[in-house]
């Protein structure tokens, strides 16, 4: 068993410590500006471009594949649209979460609601969410760090900075190669190191980084809104001006949404720890909603100062906040607030992990895989080979793999799980309407059949190559489930 410390404040905190990361410090700005992509090709064509180009002119022809057209300070507006759509996906969440106490999220309940196989499928398809995303994270932790610590003054060994399939342009105009991220590696072997040490310490981590990270954003919004410049924000929804999805000026609204989506990742790791949850039937819920709507409002307010005090068109940057500093005076709100955004990185990078363990924990539980997954720390009561494991798995991630790569392979896991979980309801209220629900999601079917349109639209939303990644690594997945698992498993054991 594993330990039960967790209230429904610290299961807020894991919420919002995952939510608050690189979607707002990094995305924003370039979802605001949009995108002009220096050599069109179709490999950038999002699939929905491409399938309606199809119905419309019979081919590909005219596929929008040129650009994304800007949000503007209409991105605020963007935040607010995300955040229901994943809201209908939190509450089916938050009920399954309240029926089924068990750790693993959205694995645990398509196991008990759709089966072994496709409980298979989603639990590989987490490991895209948690693993890969916590990788992503490392690697901007590490070039965040770079960044803070040259402004000090304080530059580190370009080598020890990148992947060996990254080079670095030197002042003198030298290249040199990277050979390994040392600082992401060092970062994700120390978050590990925290989780097998036990989830009350993990947990009371991310609470003081939550505080801290809210509570500066909190001091830029109340600083920031005084630098605010009325113009930047008229007009409210700019035209398009990239030729994509027509001319009408609330493309760039939806596109940005797209973009910004990456931001609310996280809100579902909350149900990762739901087996130790002191009362989960109360707990689950307040720390999936709770988080959701703390998020939200703190992205709307953010975004709309961040856009009132630069104009949109100069956000396209991998810092859109220290673009917004500069205009303030105050070099120690500087400073505060590139520490909040490796706060703010680190404490998702914890719960990543922290979901993914857990999972993989689950998965283990029901003999899908090796007992190593499963085994408990006797002092500690975590499930510590497990997090050992993913250490290596994600430095190794962290160290050799550019961002570029891993950073597109997680929102297309995260939106197919929504759509399970939401399928999941449907089902569970058909096969097992008496079952004792201590969260009800209201108007069901009518708000899992909207997650599930919303998310799946989201999904060809995407560009094609991300359908490309989920279809071989699910084949991989399938490979081993088919040669190792079915066999071994608690299910085909009962036969």
């Amino acid at each position: 068993q594993l330990k039960k410390t967790l209230g429904p404040w610290s299961l807020t905190a894991l919420g919002i410590g995952a939510i608050i990361g690189s979607g707002i410090f990094v995305l924003t700005g370039t979802a605001a500006a949009g995108e002009n992509f220096t050599v069109p090709s179709i490999w950038h064509a999002q699939v929905l471009d491409l399938i309606v180009n199809v119905l419309r002119h019979g081919g590909t022809a005219g596929v929008l594949m040129h650009g994304r057209p800007a949000a503007g300070p209409s991105i605020a507006i963007s935040f607010l649209l995300v955040a229901i759509a994943c809201s209908f996906a939190g509450l089916c969440y938050a009920e399954l979460a309240s029926m089924i106490p068990i750790a693993g999220s959205a694995y645990t309940y398509s196991y008990a609601t759709l089966g072994e196989i496709f409980a298979w499928i989603i639990g590989w398809d987490l490991i895209l969410e948690y693993s890969v995303g916590a990788a992503t994270v490392s690697i901007g932790w590490s070039q965040t760090l770079v960044a803070f610590l040259h402004g000090l003054g304080i530059d580190l060994p370009a080598k020890l900075l990148a992947s060996p399939f990254q080079s670095s342009v030197m002042p003198d105009g030298s290249t040199v190669y990277g050979i390994i991220n040392l600082p992401a590696v060092i970062i994700v072997v120390l978050i590990s190191i925290l989780l097998m040490t036990g989830i009350r310490e993990s947990a009371g981590v991310n609470n003081i980084i939550v505080v801290l990270k809210v509570s500066v954003i909190l001091v830029f919004i109340a600083i920031g809104w005084s630098y605010i410049h009325p113009a930047n924000l008229t007009p409210l929804i700019p035209p398009n001006t990239t030729g994509n999805f027509g001319d009408f000026g609330y493309s760039g609204l939806l596109a940005g949404a797209g973009v910004i989506f990456f931001a609310y990742i996280g809100f579902d790791a909350v149900s990762t720890a739901a087996q130790e949850a002191k009362v989960p039937k109360r707990d689950m819920p307040i720390g999936i909603i709770g988080s959701l709507l703390v998020c939200t409002v703190l992205f709307i307010l953010y975004t709309h100062v961040l856009t009132g005090m630069v104009d949109y068109h100069k956000l396209d940057v991998a810092a859109p906040l220290s673009l917004a500093l500069e205009q303030i005076p105050h070099r120690w709100l500087t400073i505060c607030m590139n520490l909040a955004v490796l706060a703010g990185l680190t404490s998702v990078m914890l719960v990543m992990l922290l979901g993914q363990s857990r999972v993989l924990f689950s998965m283990a539980n029901d003999r899908l895989l090796p007992k190593a997954f499963r085994d408990v720390h006797p002092k500690f009561r975590t499930p510590w080979k497990c997090n050992l494991m993913l250490m290596i798995f994600v430095s190794c991630f962290a160290a050799f793999v550019p961002i570029s790569v891993v950073g597109k392979m997680t929102s297309i896991g995260t939106l197919f799980a929504f759509v399970i979980v939401c399928v999941g309801i449907i089902i569970m209220r058909k096969t097992h309407p008496d079952t004792p629900r201590p969260f009800r999601t209201p108007l069901v079917p009518l708000f899992p059949i909207l997650g599930i349109a919303v998310n799946v639209a989201m999904m060809y939303g995407l560009g094609w190559s991300n359908w490309l990644r989920l279809v071989v690594w699910m084949a991989i997945g399938l490979v081993i489930y088919f040669g190792y698992s079915r066999s071994r498993s608690l299910v085909n054991a009962n036969k």
